[in-house]
């Protein structure tokens, strides 16, 4: 890669970013596609939001990725969201267009994308979700706009519950044809009966990512059955110990950098129009 006096910066913004595969991704395709573009991860936390949105403005950045903690905390300085990243309260990704920081969601879609590439669909499906952050919001609301049957969302009651419970209620009068459950993931038998009952589950908890790579929200693998699918946002490990248990038990698993490969095309398409050649960016990251 030539770095020149007009090379273009983008970023991952978040924190921690030590794992993330985002740099070796974009840098990738613009190495590919001959943009004058380059791409850093840069560790922010909640305290100094503000000041990276600032950045992104003062050094005319074409854009960022945006990971846990800072995907609702980005949202009061921005200039404006798409209605996706309103349902979910959450930007993944964000433009700048002559100083105008527009917030994208692109999560949601990059997560439905990667069980498709593995023909699994949502639609009709019940899903238990373990999670009530960002990503589980992303994950939940374009699950039920693709036509899920019903969604228990699993979160532990914490100073955040109240939240969980009004994006609950977002998607159900989006998409009112989708039953939403909230339970409390303290409550091991529902949890139990839930995932009985489920044609999916998912953890959309940083739980199984370093440093809790040997740690797995399900405690009771007995819930693990032939046919179930199992699937984790995580990508770093590409297998966690959940998906490493579930497989085992006969489940078939979705690793989550399938999902960050998903999402990054849709990104991509919002930075440069290119479209990423998915698979050789797969193979290439493996590697």
């Amino acid at each position: 890669m030539n770095i020149s006096g007009s090379t273009r910066m983008l970023g991952l913004i978040g924190s921690p970013v030590g794992h993330s595969k985002s740099p070796e991704m974009y840098n990738y395709c613009f190495k590919k596609f001959e943009r004058d573009c380059a791409y850093l991860a840069f560790d922010v936390t909640e305290e100094n939001v503000e000041a990276a949105i600032k950045a992104i403005r003062t050094l005319n950045l074409r854009g960022a990725n945006v990971t846990m903690p800072l995907k609702k905390a980005v949202i009061p300085y921005l200039d404006r969201i798409t209605p996706a990243a309103e349902i979910t309260n959450s930007v993944n990704t964000i433009i700048n267009e002559n100083g105008v920081l527009t917030g994208y969601c692109t999560d949601g879609m990059g997560f439905t994308g990667n069980l498709r590439a593995g023909g699994i669909t949502v639609k009709d499906k019940k899903i238990t979700i373990l999670g009530g952050g960002g990503v589980s919001s992303a994950v939940s609301a374009q699950c039920a706009l693709e036509g899920a049957k019903e969604l228990s969302i699993f979160n532990r009651k914490d100073k955040f519950w109240s939240r969980l419970e009004a994006h609950a209620e977002v998607i159900r009068k989006a998409a009112p044809a989708c039953k939403v459950n909230v339970y409390d993931l303290d409550d091991e038998e529902i949890l139990k009966k839930e995932i009985a009952e489920s044609h999916l589950l998912v953890n959309a908890n940083c739980v199984g990512m370093a440093p809790l790579e040997n740690e797995s929200l399900i405690k009771d693998t007995s819930v693990f059955r032939e046919d179930l699918t199992v699937a984790d946002v995580v990508y770093s490990p590409a297998e966690t110990k959940l998906l490493r248990e579930a497989k085992a038990c006969g489940c078939r698993t979705f690793g989550g950098l399938g999902m960050l490969l998903q999402q990054g095309a849709e990104a991509l398409r919002l930075y440069t129009g290119d479209e990423m050649p998915v698979k050789e960016i797969e193979e290439y990251l493996y590697k």
